[in-house]
């Protein structure tokens, strides 16, 4: 399911006015006090990307995949309030226990990325795709994706991918098949399979609007879907242009959702978890100029005070719907769970579930 068909369901609650009334004080202290209460009962994991008044009541901070796992091995909690976006909990309820109640603050936060694939976009696309190339295919699908779509991809024998492991994912993909339709991120499929040394004319991308192959058809090994993240693809060479000329000694670090002309431009690439391995581990006094979502950034700045860290975009905005997530939308979901009425809980059906873990587990064994 993906965020838009949540928001037009009916059962979808709006958190009640008196949270916004409530001082940020008043709403720390009861949140506070609600941990307490429920102890190793309650798990709240918390992402990168998310901001800092959130951030502070995280039991664990990390990327998606991560947090879905950390949430799968803590068996104690009964209640995981998943500070993050919608695939993101969908992933957690997935590999965690029956026992286990997930839940997200606000339903409004999702991944602009994640909603560029839809299923019935994704089979229509299966459809024409194996009619033009046969059984010569074989599906991947980046974390940041819906159940559905992860699904899709396990039925039909691919494997999820993360921003760490691409490369070990799609080089074992290319062993299976001789195609790869990867969903739903066209930039870090290209510059994945850049890096593994195929061609950019050895790549085509699938419009679903249109569902029309864009590029040479013939000849593709790797069939992109035509999404991308709003946020990285915000960052550009003109970005990049400025940095060389104006702080010609800074280093340049981006994410791999970026497009291809910035990641080869800079002068490193990686995962979130990458960008803050070799920012953290770099000499004092040195600079970085860092392409990816502004929440992190600013973390970064504050947890490196030795070092000089600035975007690459200065106008760079946080992402909007990873920002949905606020004190009163964790507090509501809190409050929610201690009165035994929790909201905003996150289903996966059981039949769609183990379709989509089997592509998760088949990235986890490679």
């Amino acid at each position: 399911m993906s965020l838009m068909d949540v928001l037009n369901e009916e059962a979808v609650s709006l958190i009640p006015e008196k949270y916004r009334t409530w001082s940020t004080e008043e709403i720390e202290k009861r949140i506070r006090e609600i941990k307490k209460e429920f102890g190793s009962r309650l798990f709240i994991p918390g992402h990168h990307y998310q901001k800092d008044e959130v951030i502070q009541f995280a039991d664990c901070t990390g990327d998606s995949l991560q947090l879905a796992q950390a949430a799968a091995d803590n068996k104690e909690a009964e209640h995981i309030v998943f500070c993050g976006v919608h695939f993101m909990a969908e992933t957690a309820d997935m590999l965690t226990g029956d026992h286990q109640y997930v839940y997200l603050p606000d339903m409004r936060a999702g991944c602009s990325m994640a909603d560029m694939a839809n299923i019935k976009q994704t089979e229509r696309a299966w459809e024409r795709l194996t009619a033009l190339y046969g059984d010569t295919i074989i599906p991947l699908t980046y974390v940041n994706s819906t159940a559905a779509i992860k699904a899709f991809v396990g039925r039909n024998g691919g494997a999820s991918v993360t921003s760490s492991n691409a490369k070990e994912i799609v080089k074992w993909a290319l062993q299976q098949k001789k195609r790869i339709l990867f969903l739903p991120d066209q930039h870090l499929g290209r510059n994945t399979a850049f890096d593994l040394g195929i061609p950019l004319d050895h790549m085509a991308v699938w419009n679903p609007i249109s569902e029309t192959l864009e590029g040479p058809a013939e000849q593709a090994t790797i069939l992109l879907w035509k999404g991308h993240c709003s946020v990285h693809e915000k960052f550009t060479e003109k970005n990049i242009a400025h940095i060389r000329k104006t702080k010609p000694d800074m280093k340049i670090i981006v994410h791999p959702e970026c497009t291809h002309e910035v990641v080869q431009l800079a002068d490193l690439a990686g995962s979130t978890k990458y960008i803050i391995e070799q920012i953290s581990a770099a000499e004092p006094g040195t600079k970085w100029a860092v392409g990816t979502e502004m929440n992190l950034v600013n973390r970064l700045i504050s947890s490196n005070p030795d070092k000089e860290i600035v975007s690459l975009n200065p106008y760079m905005c946080p992402c909007l719907t990873m920002n949905r997530i606020d004190l009163p939308h964790l507090l509501w979901s809190l409050e929610a769970i201690a009165e035994g009425k929790g909201v905003n809980r996150i289903i996966v059906e059981k039949e769609e579930a183990k379709q989509a873990v089997l592509a998760l587990n088949r990235m986890l064994s490679i």
